[in-house]
């Protein structure tokens, strides 16, 4: 090859690796919407490790006014868990 194959075939190349990006743009912009949800959501699980106090007096707060309230939401909490673990294991299989 000569140079100017080579040129051209640079140029190809490039027009071809342009069209690809923008061809990959348009097929994930059905994933913009739910990835920025997962990291509005990580941020504020990120937040409340941060600051562990809130959901604790929460907590402590639902338990002395209302106990029976506080047993339901534990209970939904513990399924949440145990649904949670689950999901875990079930991607950790090989």
């Amino acid at each position: 090859m000569n140079k100017h194959e080579l040129l051209a075939r640079q140029k190809a190349l490039r027009l071809r690796s342009a069209q690809l990006r923008l061809s990959l743009k348009e097929q994930t912009q059905g994933f913009k919407r739910p990835l920025a949800l997962a990291d509005t959501a990580h941020s504020g699980l990120q937040w409340l490790y941060q600051h562990p106090a809130l959901p604790i007096g929460a907590a402590a707060l639902l338990l002395v006014l209302r106990p029976k309230q506080a047993m339901v939401w534990a209970d939904r909490a513990w399924q949440v868990w145990e649904g949670y673990q689950r999901v875990q294991d079930w991607l950790a299989r090989p």
